[in-house]
């Protein structure tokens, strides 16, 4: 993995709604297995799926996932103390099948290495005849120098965002945010209250109402936010979800920017402010095209991610 393992397994979670199975959970430093088994054969286990992982090995009675923790669109939190990676274990049903199609959460949670930089997602993949890309998202001090100390901020300070691709021998590409809400929940859910930040293909809407903004870049492959602390959830925890997307620089669109609103000025494009039109659909929509991957040649890679817990509080 990414970083070093110094601790112990503190727990892993998960929960089992069907009458007659059992589901269970076997965390390890880096990998773990995951068994799904029922007294009498109900669902097609074939079917069932970790993430975008098939089974390792199935039977009539029992679905079996023997799989690394950076494979499966694992998704890393950081929780206090702890390292926690969350996913789904999902049945997709036949047609007229008894058993309903449905997903239960699954959570490996650790203890977090005194030494570990708080790197929230930090997913490695292949791509076309290239290096592997790594990217990361974290919460920083106040001149993007390091991690910040605290997770905590007043409301009216700033909380700022980095995000950035690891690109070794890799061609070129720049960081976006390509869209951005805050939630109470580390999962998105249709009954979640939502704040959005970042809307339309890389508009920052909460520039409009607020001095959030862009920072100039420093690197191409990093993209720096400063993000005012909003009222909503006030004293709640809060989870920050991003879509980031590492694209051909020279490849940028209307659908493929980063905007920050000029109070009296308008959208301003972050990278080429002479180009700042591509930005005029901010106040419209900005409609999307299929992401193309570097799996097939083409212009970039897009991961989402999620910060959190943050708590902002009235003082």
């Amino acid at each position: 993995m990414a970083f070093s393992w110094c601790s112990a397994l503190l727990l892993g979670l998960v929960a089992a709604s069907l009458v007659n199975a059992d589901m269970k959970l076997d965390c390890r430093p880096d990998y773990m297995t995951l068994v799904w088994s029922e007294s009498r054969s109900q669902a097609d286990t074939s079917l069932f799926r970790l993430g975008s992982c098939v089974p390792t090995s199935v039977s009539a009675r029992e679905a079996v996932f023997r799989v690394h923790l950076n494979d499966c669109n694992f998704r890393m939190l950081v929780t206090g103390n702890h390292l926690m990676y969350t996913n789904e274990l999902v049945y997709y049903s036949p047609p007229n099948s008894v058993t309903p199609s449905f997903s239960l959460p699954v959570v490996c949670a650790y203890e977090r290495p005194k030494d570990w930089n708080p790197v929230i997602y930090n997913p490695v993949f292949n791509t076309y005849g290239q290096d592997d890309l790594v990217f990361s998202f974290g919460i920083m001090n106040d001149d993007f120098s390091g991690p910040a100390e605290s997770t905590s901020f007043s409301l009216g300070s700033f909380i700022h965002i980095m995000a950035s691709v690891e690109q070794q021998h890799h061609q070129p590409l720049l960081m976006l945010l390509d869209e951005c809400v805050a939630a109470t929940s580390p999962e998105l859910q249709h009954e979640v209250a939502l704040y959005p930040i970042i809307t339309n293909k890389g508009c920052l809407v909460d520039s409009k109402t607020s001095l959030s903004r862009f920072e100039p870049r420093v690197k191409s492959s990093e993209i720096h936010l400063s993000l005012q602390a909003f009222r909503f959830a006030l004293g709640e925890e809060v989870f920050i979800h991003c879509n980031l997307l590492a694209w051909d620089p020279n490849a940028l669109d209307h659908t493929k920017k980063a905007c920050n609103y000029v109070k009296d000025h308008g959208w301003e494009l972050l990278d080429h402010p002479t180009y700042s039109s591509i930005c005029d659909c901010c106040e419209s929509s900005c409609k999307s095209r299929k992401t193309r991957s570097l799996t097939s040649g083409k212009h970039g890679v897009e991961r989402k991610a999620v910060l959190g817990p943050i708590t902002i509080t009235d003082s």
